[in-house]
Parts: C-alpha cells; sequence; structure tokens
C-alpha cells in the first residue's frame, strides 16, 4: 500500500488526507445520526400517551431522559402551548430547521470530497504523465518497458480519487436521505402532538 501511494507521487497524500477527511465525517455523521439518537422509541411511546394538558410533564420528564432532535422540539411545542397554534408551529419550523442544519453538519467536507477527489487524481496522473514524456525524450528507444511502468504509476493517482470519491458519493447520498427521513418523522410527530393537545384543550 505504501509503495502503491509513493509511485503515485505528491498528489497521491493529498488524496490520502482527503479520505481521511471524509472517513472521520462519515464516522461521525454514522454515530449522530442514529434512530435512538434523533427519534428515541421511548419519546415516541410518550407523545402517543400524552392525551391532553394534564400529561405535560411526564411528557417533559420523558424528554429530558433522552435529549434528542424530538426532545426539544416536543419540549419547546410543550412550552408555547398558551400561543395561538399558528405562531406555535412557526415556533416549531424555526426551531426544526436549526435541528436539521445541526443533523446535516459535516456533510458538506463529504459532499467537497466526492468533488475534488477525482480532479486531484487527474491533476496526479498529468502530472505524472508530463514528468514521464517529459525525460522521455533523453532516454534511449530500449526504454519502452519503463515508459509502460511510468504510465501505469501515474495512472495509480485517478484511481486512488475514485476509490475516495465512489464510497463517499454512497455514505453522503445515504445520509443525506436519512436525513430525510428522519425530518419527517419529527413532522409527523410534532404535528400529531400539537393537534392532539390543542384538541382537547
Amino acid at each position: 500500500m505504501l509503495e502503491f501511494i509513493k509511485t503515485g507521487g505528491p498528489y497521491m497524500w493529498l488524496l490520502m488526507i482527503t479520505s481521511l477527511v471524509s472517513l472521520t465525517y462519515i464516522l461521525e455523521r454514522a454515530w449522530a445520526l442514529r434512530w435512538t439518537r434523533i427519534v428515541p422509541q421511548a419519546v415516541e411511546s410518550a407523545v402517543e400517551n400524552c392525551q391532553g394538558k394534564r400529561d405535560i410533564p411526564v411528557l417533559k420528564e420523558v424528554c429530558e431522559q433522552h435529549p434528542s432532535a424530538a426532545s426539544r422540539l416536543l419540549v419547546a411545542a410543550a412550552s408555547h402551548l398558551d400561543w395561538p397554534i399558528a405562531e406555535n408551529v412557526d415556533a416549531i419550523q424555526i426551531r426544526a430547521r436549526k435541528e436539521v442544519a445541526s443533523m446535516e453538519r459535516g456533510l458538506v467536507f463529504v459532499e467537497v470530497v466526492v468533488g475534488i477527489a477525482p480532479l486531484l487524481g487527474l491533476v496526479g496522473t498529468i502530472h505524472g504523465l508530463i514528468t514521464i514524456f517529459g525525460d522521455f525524450g533523453k532516454a534511449s528507444a530500449a526504454s519502452n518497458e519503463a515508459l509502460a511502468k511510468g504510465i501505469a504509476f501515474a495512472l495509480n493517482a485517478t484511481l486512488m480519487g475514485l476509490l475516495i470519491a465512489i464510497p463517499s458519493l454512497v455514505a453522503w447520498s445515504y445520509f443525506t436521505k436519512k436525513i430525510e427521513t428522519l425530518t419527517i418523522e419529527l413532522e409527523t410527530l410534532c404535528d400529531e402532538f400539537v393537534r392532539r393537545v390543542y384538541r382537547h384543550r
């Protein structure tokens, strides 16, 4: 592996840095976007059991015991029950945008890696080819084998760039879809809570 990196030229080290950045944020988002950290089962059950204003203290207690995006949104909604329903919904939406932004944190770096890794690989390959053909004029005709080997080494950078970009693209697409699903779940949960409480009020 080390030999593969060395033969790819100086741009291979930049590609290794981009791969580490991408891997770091992928692992961090995989941990942060677990379903139990965003919408705990206990919080969902508490919303289902909340039939009116008298059940609000129990709901708040459950939310405090299970800190999450859903808990913060429900506590915000429960704290503004004396407001008209339209104003409360607006307040929830503002808070929800903050929660969604928090869930998306770091994904922009993965998206950037998806774009620049193949380009860095291509630049590394072109740099390698320029070096090879620059020295080829001074070499003898018997160095065809060395030329072929040099071109193969130069293409290592392009291969490395693609090997970094493809998994990063898969991870970015997966997390983007998961955030969309979690957002819908949060919206449904908050809507159910608000409608139920205001109806009984």
